[in-house]
């Protein structure tokens, strides 16, 4: 190609490389100038211009993008007229954008002059969606690298396609053990249909059955009998070994397993296996949330009829970090919508923390046990400079008995303190005016007693990392030699419940009554265990002979 300034009485036939004004009209660059164009430009006093002029070898710049992309276009896609050196490519319908990788590299990897940009291999994408473009960079590029890169798009079939979504009748079969609620069941029912449905497929069976080999074989028999394109297993009880309940059971029914686990987060603990030729899929406790996981990729997949194997899921690593990215809700009403949200990078979650701080102290007698110094500082002092110094925020106290002297105590701090008149009614008034002052966005809450001096600020931010509401680590308890200890993190979806408790207790009987969310955490000291509640403890902290 000739690139460069040119007369104007010549440039008829050449490609005006910069848009130019003229009287009354503009002439864009990429233009093919015509003897028109040429007295128009004479009669606006120029003289010459920058333009550019094809060799006989190459060819201009929409030509060969409309033949590349003709080239890589697949089944599925079609492809929109070049314009300056562009032709977009469409999927003609709902299903997965399907791009071999290895060849895609390879076509941007013969020359600069030719562009291919794709969505990512598998993405979800609705008919009349983008899925591809071709640019050509230069107003012209040699035909031998077009024909390279022809080749490149078509060898071994096409470089890009779309695979519909196939129309599968699916199963899902859930375990029980003690503790766990029909409710959980019943929202995993509706979280699995709303999955299927906005994939086209349908929920034709769910049973449910006791968390035992013997037991869940009997469902998969069953199931199995109904022929079922699919067959998805919600253990009451995570997967953690290929010997486990639930491999263990597909097994028992005559069929194998492929693949246990995934790098893909959340989702890892996917198991794949294979009944009678149809798919059998072990599902993370993440599959129980509407949001991405691992498990939408690997059904997604298989609801395409893209065959998945074991090194298919090994593969995924690439991208698989998808912990807080709000991409992809499933209910088929927010698709479109889903599909133009910008992933965000993944973060810690937003852990606020409650220091009740407002007991009457009756078990110390005249002391206010939370204003004793204990090296140089007052008790609620040290608990909340361990909370401060941790990964939470923000920090609230709740006060009561005494409040301007315990307020004086968190002078200079970053603590924000709230009074509650009714702290005579119990520890539930105090929980309930803390849980009314924190900020809508948090994620949780770090509920602190104020009368544990040697909690560190290690164990709090082990209790944070544990925390994933979306893998079903909604509750984090910290325990010491098994025994179970404070503070505890509440998920944000149980503060509903936490406001409703009345009296001189907290909300450990949520603990109870939520098994399936619950994690205890086994702490290396005494920390989160250690409460000073009368002149005894008191005296035995303060002489060593506890806490050590």
């Amino acid at each position: 190609m000739k690139f460069g300034e040119i007369p104007v009485g010549s440039a008829a036939g050449a490609i005006l490389a910069h848009s130019m004004k003229l009287a009354g009209r503009t002439l864009r660059k990429g233009r093919l100038l015509s003897e028109e164009d040429v007295t128009a430009l004479a009669q606006a006093g120029l003289t010459t211009i920058v333009a550019a002029r094809l060799a006989d070898d190459e060819l201009g710049e929409d030509a060969a993008a409309t033949c590349l992309a003709q080239a890589v276009a697949g089944a599925n896609i079609s492809v929109a007229n070049a314009f300056t050196g562009r032709a977009n490519l469409f999927a003609e319908t709902r299903g997965l954008c399907i791009v071999d990788r290895a060849r895609l590299d390879a076509f941007n990897l013969v020359d600069e002059a030719a562009t291919l940009a794709t969505l990512a291999p598998y993405a979800l994408v609705e008919k009349k969606q983008m899925v591809a473009t071709i640019k050509i960079v230069p107003f012209g590029v040699k035909r031998a690298i077009v024909e390279s890169c022809a080749a490149i798009g078509q060898e071994g079939g096409k470089l890009l396609r779309v695979a519909p979504l196939l129309p599968t009748d699916t199963s899902l079969i859930q375990t029980r053990l003690p503790g766990l609620k029909e409710s959980i069941l019943d929202k995993t029912v509706e979280v699995t249909r709303s999955r299927l449905v906005s994939l086209g497929s349908r929920l034709i069976g769910e049973r449910r059955c006791a968390h035992t080999i013997a037991a869940l074989a009997g469902q998969i028999y069953e199931a199995a009998a109904e022929k079922p394109g699919l067959i998805l297993i919600a253990g009451a009880s995570a997967i953690v070994d290929r010997r486990d309940v639930i491999p263990a059971a597909i097994g028992e029914c005559g069929g194998t397993i492929e693949h246990f686990g995934m790098p893909v987060d959340p989702g890892n603990l996917i198991l794949l296996g294979r009944l009678d030729g149809k798919p059998v899929l072990g599902l993370p406790g993440c599959a129980r949330s509407p949001k991405e996981n691992g498990f939408d990729w690997v059904l997604q997949r298989l609801l395409a009829g893209i065959p998945m194997t074991r090194e298919d899921i090994m593969r995924m690593g690439a991208g698989g970090l998808l912990a807080e990215i709000p991409s992809r809700p499933l209910p088929r009403a927010e698709a479109g919508s889903a599909l133009q949200e910008t992933p965000v990078a993944p973060r810690r979650p937003r852990i606020a923390a409650l220091i009740l701080a407002a007991g009457q102290s009756r078990r110390m007698g005249e002391v206010n046990k939370l204003l004793v110094e204990i090296g140089g500082r007052a008790m609620v002092r040290r608990v909340a400079d361990a909370v401060l110094a941790s990964s939470v925020g923000p920090v609230v106290a709740v006060l009561g008995h005494e409040r301007d002297r315990v307020r004086a105590a968190f002078s200079g701090s970053k603590v924000r303190c709230i009074y509650n008149p009714d702290f005579a009614g119990g520890i539930s008034t105090s929980l309930k005016r803390g849980l009314a002052a924190l900020p809508d966005d948090i994620d949780g809450v770090l509920v602190c007693l104020g009368d544990m001096p040697l909690l560190g600020t290690g164990e709090i931010d082990r209790l944070i990392d544990a925390f994933n509401p979306t893998e079903g680590r909604a509750i984090i308890v910290p325990t010491r030699r098994g025994k179970r200890g404070n503070p505890v993190l509440w998920a944000k979806r149980f503060f509903p419940e936490m406001q409703e408790i009345a009296g001189d207790v907290g909300a450990r009987h949520l603990i109870g009554a939520y098994p399936e969310v619950v994690v205890e955490i086994e702490m290396d000291g005494e920390g989160v265990v250690l409460d000073i509640d009368t002149p005894e403890a008191l005296a035995n902290y303060l002489g060593g002979k506890i806490g050590a």
